[in-house]
């Protein structure tokens, strides 16, 4: 189970989980880590994520961030906060911008058109943009497929794809805390189609308390399958839920609940290289150890995240402390981009 090739089944999965103690499973996705990532290295990205709208018509139960289009504070960006978030970005020393924003129904094909044209004329900046539910509402209003969706924003400058709106792939449980969101066989689908494009894309897992942990293997096998067929996932990000603001509520995931499920993250996806620890929901020390757990990437500096702050995440951090977390665990810190190519170390 050491090996970083080992295959476990599900059945394997629950046993380690229900069986071990904190420290067991942590010590054998550190095993897995350290075969996959002998160079000693921990790996972060410099970018900000903007949210071009916070008009949604899906109204999560889980998420504290979105507006009605006629409620206070609804907005769609203009081109002047857009140029002036990626400035700032630029002067950061960032590479890349997250572009994600809510499902409204008033924004077509040429509208992310023009938003992709206009940065990639006036910067030379990546975009991780637009997860699979917002593909396939953009497919929805402006009346075509997902996969001529992703041509036509491949062809303006998107560059890959967030692995966001995944929650759990587990339908009954988005039915009942996101009943209009994508199920999970369409989430896999946009994923599927534009790793066939050449897009590389990320995945994630927002899990919440007390989630039976037959809930998160389905959706950690789903994940492994399809990166057995395609390799297009570059990385998985699992993140606990946070509560606050929100219509869902519930208790916070502990640190060790947490650190329990990155581990088991990292030995049952043997095909996904990095796994990245959730420093913005935990706080930079659980990051810290989260690299003993199977972690070998720190995530973004984040110079701007507003969806898991409206739900009451409050952590931030700068470059100098990211690189002092992962110095003082052992590690060396290096600065990288979306496909993981090192663009400096420290």
């Amino acid at each position: 189970m050491n090996q970083s090739k080992y295959k476990i089944s599900r059945k394997e999965a629950i046993e380690l989980f229900e069986s071990s103690d904190l420290l067991t499973i942590g010590k054998i996705a550190d095993d897995v880590r350290r075969k996959n990532h002998s160079d000693n290295k921990v790996t972060f990205v410099i970018d900000r994520n903007i949210n071009y709208t916070n008009i949604c018509y899906c109204q999560c139960r889980f998420c504290g961030f979105y507006k009605r289009e006629n409620e206070d504070g609804a907005y769609v960006i203009t081109d002047e906060d857009l140029f002036k978030k990626i400035d700032e970005t630029i002067q950061l020393n960032g590479t890349q911008i997250l572009l994600q924003g809510g499902l409204n129904k008033n924004l077509k094909i040429d509208y992310y058109e023009n938003l992709l044209k206009k940065i990639k004329d006036r910067y030379d900046i990546w975009i991780h943009g637009f997860s699979p539910p917002e593909i396939c509402h953009i497919a929805d209003v402006s009346n075509m497929s997902v996969e001529d969706v992703l041509k036509r924003l491949i062809d303006s400058g998107l560059d890959s794809i967030p692995g966001g709106g995944a929650e759990l792939l587990v339908d009954s449980e988005r039915t009942r805390v996101s009943p209009n969101k994508i199920n999970s066989h369409k989430w896999l689908d946009v994923m599927k189609k534009a790793h066939k494009l050449g897009l590389k894309t990320t995945a994630t897992m927002m899990f919440k308390k007390n989630d039976p942990i037959e809930f998160i293997l389905e959706h950690l096998q789903k994940i492994r399958d399809l990166q057995d067929e395609t390799g297009g996932f570059t990385a998985f990000i699992p993140w606990p839920f946070q509560p606050l603001n929100t219509e869902l509520g519930g208790d916070f995931v502990t640190a060790t609940e947490y650190l329990k499920i990155l581990a088991l993250s990292r030995i049952f996806l043997y095909n996904i290289k990095n796994i990245q620890v959730s420093w913005v929901t935990q706080g930079p020390k659980i990051g810290q150890i989260g690299l003993f757990f199977g972690g070998n990437d720190f995530g973004s500096l984040m110079i701007e995240e507003n969806v898991v702050a409206a739900c009451g995440a409050t952590y931030s951090i700068t470059v100098e402390e990211i690189v002092n977390n992962i110095e003082k665990a052992g590690f060396k810190a290096a600065q990288r981009d979306m496909q993981y190519n090192i663009l400096r170390e420290f």
